[in-house]
């Protein structure tokens, strides 16, 4: 079938759009290992899914046209519309759905929110069933490589947390050596125990919204991490990025010249950026926000937690044994990156047929 012979449809004649369900977060399980889908994706998890998956869900209030993809049985609330592809191949639809600007369709109203009536009148050419599935093949095997991806580095990253367990919590390499009471308890002699404030500074990241980031080899970081890339840095990397507001507390280690934006502190210290990162991610900062009268992180009360800060020796050395590990994670973000600029160069020209791809017997 040439790209001429793809069906002129209406796209609501091939799909439907379903309402999630409303789960409050108060009456969520998030004991239970189903995912539960926000508009913007995943939000949590409860212990009874709405819908067998596999599954597509779309953003239909708040993060209009956001479209996921969930592997598993799965709960969509009620910002949410999940598909019903009918006829068409799911995964398929799930990649189409992103090439058709559905964020771009919010109604003007006080809540954004995006019409399934809108959605159903588009014209659109799609090819035969065999054919969708050839093209969600070719784009599931480049999803499947960057999970991978982050799977390894996931992994990589408990490894880490581990070794700084063994090392600065538990004292496993300093069990014969003397120790000394603190207000922490005891630590090995030699080791202090400071304030936030006396081991680096929280500094405020700069506003650069979506539309004025031009596309450049430098993240730009926000509160749940890299949130895009622009041409510009304001920090130069390795750094540590913190929330502030959005999801704050959270700690992100950024390898490279880096933007943070005005969702985030960014940290200035003198100490070892490796161990503070760690330090910081055992200090629960997100607990720390979550008791706050204003949801947010207050630099304030974050300078005032304790911190044990090891001898310069130490630190050095457990920079030695964690570098190379970092060394991975880092060719391994390269990786997912160039996966993912394939990916996103090769969906348009799929869904359009610019590109074609063989299909089996």
């Amino acid at each position: 079938m040439s790209v001429g012979e793809w069906r002129e449809v209406k796209l609501g004649d091939e799909i439907e759009l379903l309402y999630g369900k409303g789960l409050v977060k108060t009456k969520r399980n998030n004991n239970g290992n189903v995912p539960v889908y926000g508009s913007n994706g995943l939000i949590g998890f409860h212990d009874e899914a709405l819908i067998n998956g596999p599954g597509v869900i779309i953003g239909r209030k708040g993060t209009v046209g956001s479209v996921n993809y969930s592997s598993v049985p799965f709960f969509p609330i009620d910002t949410t519309y999940y598909l019903n592809p009918r006829n068409n191949d799911l995964k398929f639809m799930y990649y189409f759905l992103q090439t058709l600007g559905l964020s771009n369709m919010n109604t003007h109203s006080a809540v954004p929110g995006l019409n399934r009536d809108n959605v159903y009148n588009l014209i659109i050419k799609i090819p035969e069933l065999n054919e969708q599935k050839a093209i969600a093949a070719t784009l599931s095997a480049l999803d499947d490589m960057i999970e991978l991806n982050n799977q390894i580095n996931k992994t990589l990253e408990e490894i880490a947390q581990a070794i700084f367990k063994s090392w600065f919590v538990d004292f496993e390499p300093f069990k014969d050596g003397e120790f000394e009471e603190s207000e922490l308890g005891l630590i090995p002699k030699g080791w202090r125990v400071v304030k936030n404030k006396e081991v680096f500074e929280l500094s405020y990241g700069k506003a650069l919204k979506a539309e004025n980031r031009r596309y450049g080899h430098y993240p730009v970081v926000g509160s749940n991490g890299i949130v895009g890339y622009h041409d510009e840095y304001l920090v130069k990397g390795p750094g540590i990025v913190v929330g502030r507001k959005g999801n704050p507390g959270t700690v992100n280690y950024i390898f490279d010249n880096f933007y943070p934006i005005d969702t985030t502190f960014y940290i200035d210290t003198k100490i070892s950026k490796i161990f503070l990162y760690f330090a910081l991610k055992n200090q629960n900062l997100i607990q720390l926000s979550a008791d706050s009268a204003v949801p947010g992180l207050n630099r304030n009360i974050a300078y005032m937690n304790s911190l044990l800060l090891p001898r310069e020796d130490v630190l050095n050395k457990f920079d030695n044994v964690i570098q190379p590990i970092f060394d991975l994670v880092l060719n391994n973000q390269n990786e997912i990156t160039h996966l993912q600029n394939i990916r996103d160069t090769l969906l348009p020209k799929l869904m359009s047929g610019e590109i074609r791809v063989p299909i089996g017997n």
